[in-house]
């Protein structure tokens, strides 16, 4: 998306001037009498998202009205790449350094267009970013989000665990990161054994994809995602209207793959490691069944309630490889229940966490970069939902209440109590489009988590200019 910002200084940039509904008519009145009569009989009223381009003499546009109302400043352009015309804009004048960088990165993410089979129409309108403080890194924020959705935005049928593979591999060599994977009956042999079973069904070897980047000498912080690249709920076969839109169930590694690039890009220093199990959720006659009884890389033996609550068996032996490392801080990012969902909505990152310090510190950055999550309990009381009668547990619960925190325990069995730990479960698509952020797949936690690593384990200088 780097096309819809340009570096250089301009002198023919248009301005862009932000007004309240409240303070227009003042700024009205600092200006001629022509302009009071152009805002006037366009009927603009300076609402929240909406924008007005102003002529001057020559018929060519002096300057653009952005109606902001103070909240989310990062959306406050966002509508900007889809609703002015084509040309070089400069952001307010009168924004301080942390509101630019916000707006700006906003401005990128509204530029978002999925383009590998249909053309987008036009050209995109330009920020200059001239001025900023970190103009890269507006940049690779933008980018990690454009890389998380246009994963998620592709088919299955173009992306299946060795395409989401080579994704991984060309991000760890566009960085100089290490990448390994296991594939297929590879899995068996080196004790991955959930994941095999997940994935053993399709045409599509299940893999498990592994990126290593920074000094070893650094602090450890392991990422883990479910690329589950089509989920048919396997034997337990989902309706149709479910099914749709499963190509979305590998946005977990979608997400751990952009945050990583953010994590890279900025050079944080810490040793970095990313695990996803990557599988296709498929139907055939080796496809795994509802009571089979798995044994996981733990040891702990599961067994099958449903088959598809699969996303959970996907990352269960790779959190337990992670764990061996003992990082300093894991994250796991899944599109795993469609409970998390009728708890906090389609447009809220759902996250449980084991230490309560890390979960205010990941709120607190959701709130500076508008990147909302929202803690629910790791509540052991539910514990009881997973008991097997001839196994350690089950894949999940057999009650329809609480399914978000029963998954979240159920993962919960494979991390010790002393790594600090958060796990995401998220909706990974827009139902609707809102500025800046376009219907289609989404990056929902990313930021947030980037800030808070950032803050964790930057240097501090790499954390400057953020309000």
């Amino acid at each position: 998306m780097s096309d819809c910002f340009i570096d250089q200084p301009t002198t023919d940039a248009i301005p862009i001037v932000a007004v309240t509904a409240d303070d227009l008519e003042r700024w009205l009145a600092t200006q001629p009498e022509r302009t009071s009569n152009w805002v006037g009989t366009s009927g603009y009223q300076g609402k929240a998202g909406s924008f007005l381009c102003i002529p001057n003499d020559d018929g060519r546009i002096a300057c653009v009205l952005a109606g902001v109302d103070g909240s989310e400043p990062t959306w406050a352009l966002g509508d900007g790449p889809s609703k002015l015309p084509a040309g070089v804009y400069r952001l307010p004048a009168d924004w301080d350094a942390g509101r630019c960088e916000k707006a700006a990165i906003g401005w990128g993410l509204g530029a978002y267009r999925y383009t590998r089979y249909k053309a987008a129409n036009g050209e995109l309108p330009r920020l200059s970013l001239a001025g900023l403080e970190r103009p890269q890194r507006v940049r690779d924020v933008v980018e990690a989000v454009a890389l998380t959705r246009d994963l998620i935005n592709t088919p299955a049928e173009d992306l299946m665990p060795e395409q989401l593979a080579h994704s991984a591999r060309a991000l760890a060599e566009a960085h100089g990161a290490e990448f390994f994977e296991l594939v297929g009956d590879e899995l068996l042999s080196t004790n991955f054994p959930c994941l095999h079973a997940v994935g053993r069904a399709s045409l599509h070897a299940p893999r498990l994809l592994d990126l290593r980047w920074g000094d070893p000498a650094h602090p450890r912080v392991t990422l883990v995602g479910k690329g589950v690249c089509f989920d048919s709920g396997g034997l337990d076969l989902k309706p149709s209207n479910a099914m749709r839109s499963m190509k979305k169930d590998m946005g977990g590694a979608a997400h751990v793959l952009g945050l990583a690039r953010l994590i890279m890009g900025a050079g944080l220093p810490l040793r970095l490691r990313v695990l996803i199990g990557a599988a296709e959720n498929a139907v055939s006659g080796n496809a795994f069944r509802p009571g089979d009884v798995l044994r996981s890389r733990k040891g702990l033996t599961i067994e099958v309630e449903n088959t598809d609550a699969e996303g959970r068996l996907a990352i269960c032996d790779a959190l337990t490889e992670a764990v061996s490392e003992q990082p300093a801080l894991l994250m796991d990012f899944t599109t795993l229940t469609g409970a998390a969902r009728v708890a906090v909505g389609t447009e809220i990152a759902a996250f449980f966490s084991n230490d309560d310090t890390l979960a205010a510190d990941l709120a607190r950055h959701a709130g500076i970069d508008d990147d909302p999550v929202w803690r629910l309990p790791l509540h052991d009381g539910y514990r009881h939902e997973l008991d097997s009668q001839i196994a350690d547990l089950l894949n999940c619960g057999t009650s329809s209440y609480a399914g978000a925190i029963t998954a979240a325990l159920f993962l919960k069995e494979f991390v010790p109590a002393t790594t600090p730990w958060l796990h995401f479960d998220m909706m990974a698509w827009n139902l609707r489009a809102r500025p800046g952020r376009p219907k289609g797949a989404e990056a929902m936690g990313v930021r947030a988590a980037f800030a808070l690593l950032e803050a964790r384990f930057g240097t501090g200088a790499a954390s400057a200019g953020r309000r």
